[in-house]
């Protein structure tokens, strides 16, 4: 995977193998982005990485110039990657490990961004608990957006919440927004 845009624009990250991910490709990831950037001044938001696996949308983000990053996965392979790939790009990304739907009923801190890449093997019921936990909780700003990734095979537009999706190859992007 290459970084798009940017500060480090053509750096490629290169995860280990090991890791259980599954990263966004370059294309899937620039065309989020050319949207993202019509709607947002980068360095203006903050930013939460659910599902963060190999931390590719962060340092997506953080190239841009966001400095308020926060990646959360339950894999501590993944949280040390991005920890390490942060560190020697000197990107401020922060990291918790923990499972995604703890941190989110747990935490109390509003994002302008909320990315989630879940796994595509999820049953409609764990996608569905994402954008309830979400706005439940009260964590998106007024103007904030909720994404998550999926297969295009998986349909979340009966989903509370749900304003548009975007295709991209394999790859699908639905919008959620505060009504």
């Amino acid at each position: 995977m290459r970084i798009v845009s940017g500060k480090h624009k053509g750096r490629r990250v290169t995860a280990p193998k090991q890791l259980p991910v599954r990263p966004t490709t370059d294309m899937a990831k620039e065309a989020l982005f050319n949207i993202l950037n019509n709607l947002y001044y980068f360095d203006d938001i903050s930013v939460l990485d659910l599902f963060s696996g190999t931390g590719n949308i962060s340092y997506e983000f953080a190239s841009r110039g966001t400095e308020n990053i926060l990646a959360v996965d339950a894999n501590y392979g993944c949280i040390k990657f991005i920890n390490h790939t942060s560190e020697s790009f000197e990107m401020p990304i922060k990291t918790i490990k923990s499972d995604v739907y703890k941190f989110l009923e747990k935490s109390k801190q509003k994002h302008d961004i909320i990315f989630a890449d879940p796994p595509y093997g999820f049953e409609i019921e764990e996608f569905s608990k994402i954008p309830q936990l979400v706005f439940e909780n009260d964590l998106l700003n007024d103007d904030g957006l909720l994404i998550v990734e999926h297969s295009k095979h998986t349909k979340l537009d009966e989903l509370e919440c749900f304003s548009h999706s975007k295709s991209y190859g394999g790859n699908m992007f639905s919008f959620f927004t505060k009504h």
